[in-house]
Parts: structure tokens; C-alpha cells; sequence
């Protein structure tokens, strides 16, 4: 459905809505009988530490967000009262032109976050905006509407970006992203946070550049630091602030390389002590409460229990639809293990499922419905096929990626036949290096039906390196796969009427700040065609 249409109250079909969880859920949105309110805040330090950030626009409106934190890497340092922020929006960054205003409380159930759902604004057009309380006030957000839904536009500009590990490196593409120009929005597509522990028992060989607070993370309170671990990084607190941003997550928002119900700890010889999906269910509730709370999100997000809605769709005028998509919460669990292997035969279950049952009809009824000229699906792993072997070990290939559910990925592809669909472009994330390529019918043998830009990550997995000892091989044994790069980085997207640049913009470093930006390659899509070249 469209973000405008969506409301809580209309996911109780889902069964989501039960109970205590539908009490806690409504509690935390609707206005207490008498709430008890923080009437006169004084601070002895300053509440806004973790800045501000804007997400999901609308033609009217667009969420703005703030959490009051005075001691952000301790819960937060606030009382358990609520207390009422003052907003504001306005057409300039001096505020001399109130377009809205009002206040909201920021509750401690929510960890004092808040999720102002703006409305009456102008379609297509900047805005700037601020919170108050009590004598402080916040640093001011710059953010932009979306377009109205019938509108003609020449141009498109957006980000697409994650996997932000913090001890792994500096944020320095996240300052070269709050510094882009006119961009209508930034596609976030995961790997906000990694939950392990500080640097000494985690996975990864990248050197520590700097360290995570403790263990790994499961209370609230744990996630909440971590976040906020993050959100006092200055280059990432600037990309937030600049733009605004469309959010969902990957596995690491809870733990690495979960699927649906299945914790990372599934039993296996790797984790002979297994995590019952009951037990895991908890540490999910947990994990997407603190993501909501850090988010710019609206009520639809808001977590029921251990389930979330987070796939949804937003309108671009008449030049793109962005499908914001869930590749963990719905998806069978990884066969053959989670790694890079050879596929076993559980590898072509028919019941195996990426988006889930639901997700997968809501997608193609959209993609059927279509009325703009670009079908970007925003999601978080490879689509296309990564034959990762080699000429002795043969065919290799990543379980946690769609290659691991063929079945499901052609399913989803003959959907896309069936509809004529044209003009699909797939965001991808995760698997910390960069990639383009064509994703093509019948296990890779048939026409191109989508072109795919997987962005590097922000840090993870350190400087990097131009190429890998093994691309040479991928390349020969992937004849539809464009480029790789192994460095830090992000893709800038310009859509157009006739015509998608992609380019593949990257640092050489991010152990030490300050790496000056780099392009490290540009490819073109032209309209009517499933093909990639070189710009």
C-alpha cells in the first residue's frame, strides 16, 4: 500500500496487533488520559546530542525526528516523565517563514524519541526545521517533500548506502554524502549498527580503528547506546541533518545473518548451541524498538511484539516509484549454512521464500499498478547470480543472498514478465564491496529483465583495496556483471525521463579521516532496456 493510506490500526488483519503488544503499541502513540509530563525541563547538559534527521516524504509533508539524549551513551540521562518538544518548519534556514508548527511529546517509552508525521506542506520544495525544549534548541535539519504524484520531472537525484561499521572506520563518505548537492533523498538500505562486542571476539579481519562500548548487545538499553554510539559520529550526524532519508535494515539491526524466526545461533556445527525462535523473538522486539526509536519513521513502522512493517512505497511524480523492501523478517532460512559453499539440495526448496508470502503479492500488485517510468526496488541483498567458484571447486555461491533461493527469485522474475514490467532498478547493499550488473530470466541464461547497483559499505571491512586476488575469475565466470571495486563508498542515482546514471563514488581510505572523494566508475541505464553501459 502507499505510505499515505497506511495506518496502525489497519495491520490487525495481520495478527500483529494482539493483546498487550496492541495496548503497548497504542499507548505509545495516542495521548495518555494524564501523562505525567516534565513540565519546566532545565538541563545541565545539552538534550539534542544526537541531532536531528527527516525521512519518508510525502507530497505534504515528511517525518522530522529528534531524540533527547543528555547522556547518550547511558539510556539517554533522561527522567521517566515525558516531555513536551516544540517543532518547527520553514521555507528558510532562518526561520523567518513558519511554514508548521507545534509540539509533541517525547516519551520515555520510546526512549524520549520524536517521530513528528509533518503534513500541509508544499510539494517538491526544501524545507528547514528545528526542535525546543525548554531553553535549548536543536541543530536545524534541512530536508525536501516529495514531488506531487502527477508531476513531470526532469531529474531524480538519490543515494543509495549502509554497512556503517564503526570500529572498522572512519565515516568519511558520510560527510562527501551530506555535501551532495539537490538530493531528493538517501536510501538506507542497512548494517545501521553491527551488535557485536567490542573489537577481540567478533567476525571481520579489518583493523579496530576505534571501539565499540562492551559486549555484544541484546537489553534495550544496549541497542540504545549503540545507536547512539553511532549517531555521535559527526560525518554520519551531517548526512541526517542535510537530507532526508528512507530507512530499512539488514541482519546486523539484530543479529548476523538472522532469517525470519531463525537467530544466527541456529544449532548448527558453527553454533552447536542453538537460540529457540521464542527466545529470539524477544531479542527481535528489542532491536526494532531501539531501530524505530532512531529512525525517522512513522506510526505504520511503529514494532508490534517481535514483527515490523517495514516495506513500503513512495511516489517520485511520474518518474519513480521507490519499493522500500524487507529481505530478513519474512525469508526461509539460509540452506546449506550461511557462507559461500556449493549448493546443496535444499537449495531448491519451492517453499523457500525472500520477501514472504504477503511482501511478494504487495510488490507485484504495485509493480502491476505502476505509473511512473522507473520500478526501483530498494532493497539489501544481491539479486542477480555471483558465481563465486572457481575452476576447481566449480560453482560457488553466497546463502544468504537470493542465489540461495532460486526458486523464489524466479518467481519473482516471471512476475515481472508477466506484468511487462520495464525500467526495474535493484539497490543493493551488504556485501561490502561494490558491483553492477544485469539480472537475467531462467538461472541466468535468459533476457535481462533488471539492472542491479550494489553500493559498497560506508566502513566495513576497513580501506579495502581496488580489486580482490579472486575478481579476475568472478568476472569470467559472471559475463553480466559490469564492475567491482572494493573501496569504501556509496552510488549516486540520476533518473531522468529517458535515461538512469549511476555512479559508483568512493574514499581510498577510512582508517584515518579525511579521504577525498573519488569516482570509480558511471554507467547509464536507458530506458526500455535491462542493460548497463559505460558512461
Amino acid at each position: 500500500m502507499d505510505s499515505t493510506r497506511r495506518h496502525i490500526l489497519n495491520l490487525s488483519r495481520r495478527g500483529l496487533l494482539r493483546g498487550s503488544v496492541a495496548a503497548a503499541a497504542l499507548a505509545a502513540i495516542q495521548p495518555a488520559t494524564a501523562p505525567r509530563v516534565w513540565a519546566q525541563p532545565v538541563f545541565t547538559r545539552y538534550p539534542f546530542t544526537l541531532g536531528v534527521a527527516s525521512g519518508d516524504p510525502l507530497p505534504d509533508g515528511v517525518v522530522i525526528w529528534t531524540r533527547l539524549a543528555p547522556e547518550p551513551l547511558a539510556g539517554g540521562g533522561m527522567p521517566r516523565m515525558a516531555v513536551e518538544v516544540v517543532w518547527e518548519v520553514a521555507e528558510d534556514p532562518g526561520f523567518a517563514r513558519i511554514a508548521q508548527r507545534g509540539t509533541a511529546l517525547a516519551r520515555p517509552e520510546l526512549g524520549h524519541s520524536v517521530h513528528v508525521e509533518v503534513g500541509g506542506l508544499q510539494p517538491g520544495r526544501p524545507y528547514h526545521y528545528r526542535f525546543r525544549v525548554g531553553r535549548e534548541i536543536s541543530p536545524v535539519g534541512r530536508t525536501r517533500t516529495a514531488p506531487a504524484p502527477d508531476a513531470a520531472l526532469a531529474r531524480l537525484r538519490f543515494v543509495n548506502a549502509g554497512c556503517q561499521h564503526y570500529e572498522h572506520g572512519f565515516f568519511t563518505a558520510w560527510r562527501h554524502i551530506a555535501e551532495e548537492s539537490d538530493l531528493d533523498f538517501v536510501f538506507h538500505y542497512g548494517d545501521y549498527i553491527y551488535e557485536y562486542r567490542a573489537r577481540g571476539n567478533q567476525p571481520g579481519g579489518a583493523p579496530a580503528v576505534r571501539q565499540h562500548l562492551g559486549e555484544e548487545i541484546y537489553t534495550l538499553d544496549d541497542y540504545r547506546n549503540r545507536y547512539a554510539l553511532y549517531r555521535l559520529d559527526p560525518d554520519l550526524a551531517a548526512a541526517h541533518a542535510a537530507h532526508p532519508f528512507l530507512v530499512s535494515f539488514d541482519d546486523h539491526e539484530v543479529d548476523n545473518n538472522w532469517a525470519g524466526e531463525i537467530s544466527e545461533e541456529d544449532g548448527s556445527a558453527r553454533f552447536p548451541v542453538s537460540v529457540p525462535p521464542e527466545i529470539f523473538a524477544l531479542r527481535k522486539q528489542i532491536a526494532f524498538q531501539a531501530w524505530y526509536e532512531m529512525m525517522p519513521l512513522r506510526r505504520a513502522q511503529l514494532p508490534r511484539g517481535p514483527q515490523i512493517l517495514a516495506h513500503r512505497r513512495l511516489r517520485y511524480g511520474r518518474l519513480a516509484d521507490i519499493h522500500v523492501l524487507d529481505t530478513r523478517g519474512y525469508r526461509t532460512d539460509q540452506p546449506c549454512g550461511d557462507g559461500v559453499a556449493q549448493a546443496c539440495a535444499e537449495v531448491k526448496r519451492a517453499d523457500a521464500t525472500m520477501l514472504g508470502a504477503e511482501q511478494e503479492a504487495w510488490l507485484l500488485r504495485n509493480l502491476e499498478g505502476r505509473h511512473a517510468t522507473w520500478q526501483v526496488l530498494a532493497q539489501q541483498v544481491m539479486v542477480m547470480e555471483r558465481d563465486l567458484g572457481d575452476d576447481v571447486r566449480g560453482r560457488m555461491i553466497s546463502m544468504d543472498k537470493w542465489d540461495a533461493m532460486p526458486v523464489a527469485r524466479q518467481r519473482l522474475l516471471n512476475g515481472v514478465r508477466q506484468r511487462n514490467v520495464g525500467n526495474l532498478v535493484v539497490l543493493t547493499g551488504d556485501v561490502h564491496n561494490a558491483w553492477a550488473g544485469e539480472v537475467r530470466a531462467n538461472g541466468g541464461e535468459g533476457p535481462a529483465l533488471m539492472t542491479e547497483f550494489c553500493a559498497s559499505s560506508i566502513s566495513s571491512n576497513g580501506d579495502g583495496s581496488e580489486t580482490l586476488a579472486a575478481t579476475p575469475t568472478v568476472m569470467r565466470r559472471n559475463p553480466h556483471i559490469s564492475f567491482f571495486n572494493n573501496r569504501r563508498g556509496y552510488c549516486l542515482h540520476e533518473a531522468g525521463p529517458k535515461q538512469m546514471a549511476v555512479s559508483f563514488r568512493g574514499v581510498d581510505y577510512v582508517t584515518r579521516p579525511g579521504a577525498p572523494l573519488v569516482d570509480k566508475a558511471r554507467f547509464v541505464v536507458e530506458a526500455g532496456r535491462a542493460t548497463i553501459a559505460s558512461a
